[in-house]
């Protein structure tokens, strides 16, 4: 009996310190997710005073035969490709350049996390001055001899490249901190034992800052992956998806059909697909650090 109490205690007083917070995150995130899964294969929509209707697939079958929604991935597609490499790579340099022994180097540091304490509603609102027609973006073209600024948010073909802008310039100080945190666990003593081998300089960094941050460069890969897929606020303050859907996000058309068409069920199913779209992502980038990972056992 008093070894079973034992075991009672060791097993199962963790779950008991876990049970509050497991209760908070069972009604606030794992209940609302079975309903939204259940609510994809229904009819929910206009009066949300009825009752769910059962339709099976149909939802999906709309889904597949939705030019809008195959636009909105696509861009989404897209923000990962023009984003998450650059978040990835100039965080890195700024933390290496900010790791250095100065004087003042504090400063910098501040400068470049800035961004990342203000408010995306501030910053998108600012930034969409700065793109604005007579805003300060094409006063400067004009300065340096542009007959004519550019539609930095009115053009379909600049509309998306000019929040990914807003993106990359709010999130570098976060990753850049990601970085310089890994930067400072390396032992000084590798890069002067590299140093006396005679890889110094950027070759130092290449044999040995790189693959010690591996980890961390498969963290920021992951977060700022995940993050591009659910950017919403810069495109809802800026462009609101336009002109022509050329900035819409599968975010933003998930929010679109909710609160704006109040087509609640069709909106569950999109919440589904970008479900899928994120796990894929991670099982995505964790295989392939598992793989690296082994090539560099060998």
């Amino acid at each position: 009996m008093q070894k079973d109490s034992i075991f009672t205690k060791r097993y199962l007083t963790p779950y008991l310190f876990l049970l509050p917070a497991l209760s908070v995150l069972a009604l606030t995130v794992f209940w609302p997710a079975l309903q939204a899964f259940f609510l994809s294969f229904t009819s929910y929509e206009y009066d949300l005073t009825q009752t769910p209707q059962w339709i099976g697939v149909a939802n999906f079958k709309r889904l597949l035969n939705d030019p809008v929604f195959w636009r909105t991935l696509g861009n989404t597609l897209l923000y990962l490709i023009g984003v998450v490499p650059v978040l990835v790579v100039v965080p890195l340099g700024l933390a290496l350049l900010v790791n250095q022994k100065l004087r003042g180097i504090n400063g910098f540091r501040a400068a470049f996390y800035t961004p990342v304490v203000i408010s995306m509603v501030v910053a998108g609102i600012a930034w969409k001055w700065l793109y604005a027609e007579n805003g300060l973006f094409n006063q400067l073209l004009k300065q340096l001899g542009f007959e004519s600024g550019i539609p930095w948010l009115t053009s379909p073909d600049w509309a998306i490249f000019s929040v990914m802008a807003v993106t990359v310039w709010k999130g570098l100080g976060y990753y850049m901190v990601i970085y310089l945190a890994g930067l400072q666990s390396i032992p000084a003593e590798l890069y002067e034992a590299a140093a006396i081998d005679g890889s110094d300089g950027y070759i130092k960094h290449w044999d040995i800052t790189v693959p010690l941050m591996r980890p961390y460069l498969v963290l920021v890969a992951v977060i700022s992956a995940i993050s591009a897929t659910k950017v919403f606020e810069e495109v809802y303050i800026m462009t609101q998806g336009g002109p022509r859907n050329s900035s819409k996000t599968i975010v933003y058309y998930l929010y679109e059909q909710a609160f704006s068409d109040l087509e609640i069920s069709y909106a569950c199913t999109i919440g589904l697909v970008l479900f899928l779209v994120i796990l894929g992502l991670s099982i995505l980038n964790l295989k392939v650090s598992q793989t690296r990972d082994r090539g560099a056992a060998i």
